[in-house]
C-alpha cells in the first residue's frame, strides 16, 4: 500500500465523531480515504447518514488528524509495526465481516490472523483457582488436538493472561488485543508475557500510539477480540463484567459463544450460568465438547442459537427501548444509525436490557421489545 494511502486511512480513523461504521461508509461512498480530506463541505454533507454537525467536526479536525497520522506512520515504521487496512485483501476475513470493523489496525508479531481456527478466551479479572484450572486444561487439550489454533484475548489480569500464558506453554500462537496504542503495555506486570507473544503470536490494537487510556477503550477493543475469532469462550464471569460484553458482541456478529458452568453460589460463575440459562452460550466441560460443538472434527457448522429470556423487570426510561417501541424489530446496524451509538457500545446496552428481560434477540442480529 502506498504511503500516502496509508496516511489518509490512518487520518480517517482519527477524525472527530467518525467511528468505524461511518469511516467504512465514507470509504464506500468516495472510494478512497483521501477524498474525505479534499472534498468541500457541501459535498461531504451530501453523503447519506453524515449530518452537518458530523461534517463540522470532520472539518475542524482534518488538519490535526493528518498531522497525527504522519506521526503514527513514523512510529510504526520505526518499530516494525504492520498496518492492516480494510481496503487490502490480507485484512482478516472474520473481522471484515463485522459491521463495525476498524478501517485500520496495528499489529506487531508473526501470527496468521486468517488462521484456519481462531478462538477467543476471556473471563473475569478476579480468576479463581477453578477458572485458572479450566483455562489451563482447555488450552492443553486444544493444543493436542489443533496445534495451529490461534488464541486471542485481552492481556488483562485474570483469565486473559492465564489464557495467553497457557497458550504459550503449550506451543499455541496467541494474540493480545490492547485498549491503547502499541507504544505501551498495560498492565506493566504482563510485559514479559507480551514480549514472548511477539515471537509466538503478537499484539494488536486499533488505537494509535499516545492514545489516552480510558474506560470506553476497553469496550471498544472487546469487539476485536470477538470479531477476530470463530468463537468466544467465557471461562469465568460475574453477572456483570467485560467478558460478558465481549460475549454479547460476539453474539451480535453471529459468532458462537461457549462457557463452563459453575456452582450456583459462586460469584464468578454467575455470568456464565446466566449465559447458559438464556441460551446465549453453549455449555462445555472440555476441549472435546468445544471441538464437537464447533464442528472442528466433522467440518459441520454449529447451528445458530436464539436467546429467550424467562422474565423481565419493570421497564426503565431508556432511549433504546423508546426506539424499539417506535420501530418494532430493528437490526443492530440500523439501531446504531438511529441511536447515534457505535455498535460495540450499543451491544453492551442491549445485553444489559436483555438480561433484565426488556428486549429479546432475534436471528440476524435483530432486536425487539419483549412481549
Amino acid at each position: 500500500m502506498a504511503e500516502d494511502k496509508r496516511l489518509y486511512l490512518i487520518a480517517l480513523s482519527l477524525l472527530k465523531g467518525i467511528g468505524s461504521i461511518l469511516s467504512r461508509h465514507l470509504l464506500q461512498y468516495f472510494g478512497e480515504a483521501e477524498a474525505v480530506f479534499s472534498e468541500k463541505k457541501h459535498l461531504l454533507e451530501k453523503v447519506p447518514g453524515i449530518g452537518k454537525q458530523t461534517v463540522a467536526g470532520m472539518l475542524e479536525t482534518r488538519a490535526e488528524a493528518l498531522r497525527r497520522a504522519e506521526q503514527e506512520l513514523t512510529f510504526i515504521e520505526k518499530n516494525g509495526i504492520r498496518l492492516f487496512s480494510i481496503m487490502e485483501n490480507d485484512y482478516p476475513v472474520r473481522l471484515r465481516d463485522c459491521q463495525d470493523a476498524p478501517v485500520v489496525f496495528y499489529f506487531k508479531g508473526n501470527a496468521d490472523l486468517n488462521a484456519q481456527r481462531i478462538l477467543s478466551v476471556v473471563g473475569t479479572r478476579n480468576a479463581t483457582e477453578y477458572g485458572r484450572g479450566l483455562t489451563a486444561g482447555l488450552l492443553k487439550n486444544l493444543a493436542e488436538m489443533f496445534p495451529g489454533l490461534l488464541i486471542v484475548s485481552g492481556l488483562a489480569y485474570g483469565i486473559d493472561i492465564c489464557a495467553h500464558r497457557n497458550a504459550l506453554k503449550n506451543g499455541l500462537p496467541t494474540v493480545g488485543v490492547l485498549a491503547h496504542g502499541l507504544d505501551r503495555i498495560y498492565p506493566d506486570l504482563h510485559r514479559n508475557v507480551a514480549v514472548e507473544m511477539l515471537n509466538k503470536g503478537g499484539l494488536l490494537s486499533d488505537f494509535a500510539s499516545s492514545t489516552v487510556m480510558a474506560r470506553e477503550n476497553f469496550l471498544q477493543r472487546n469487539r476485536l477480540i470477538a470479531g477476530l475469532a470463530d468463537a468466544t469462550v467465557v471461562v469465568e464471569s460475574a453477572e456483570k463484567g467485560g467478558a460478558l460484553f465481549t460475549a454479547n458482541i460476539a453474539f451480535s456478529y453471529g459468532r458462537e459463544i461457549y462457557t463452563f458452568p459453575g456452582r450456583v453460589a459462586d460469584k464468578y460463575s454467575g455470568g456464565c450460568n446466566r449465559l447458559i440459562r438464556i441460551n446465549k452460550a453453549g455449555l462445555i466441560t472440555s476441549a472435546k465438547d468445544l471441538a464437537e460443538a464447533l464442528g472442528w472434527h466433522t467440518g459441520k457448522a454449529a447451528a445458530p442459537k436464539e436467546a429467550q429470556l424467562p422474565f423481565r423487570h419493570e421497564a426503565p426510561d431508556h432511549p433504546i427501548l423508546k426506539l424499539l417501541a417506535e420501530k418494532g424489530e430493528v437490526q443492530i446496524n440500523e439501531l446504531a444509525v438511529l441511536s447515534g451509538k457505535p455498535v460495540h457500545q450499543l451491544s453492551s446496552m442491549l445485553f444489559e436490557l436483555e438480561l433484565a428481560g426488556h428486549v429479546k434477540a432475534l436471528p440476524g442480529n435483530v432486536y425487539a421489545l419483549t412481549p
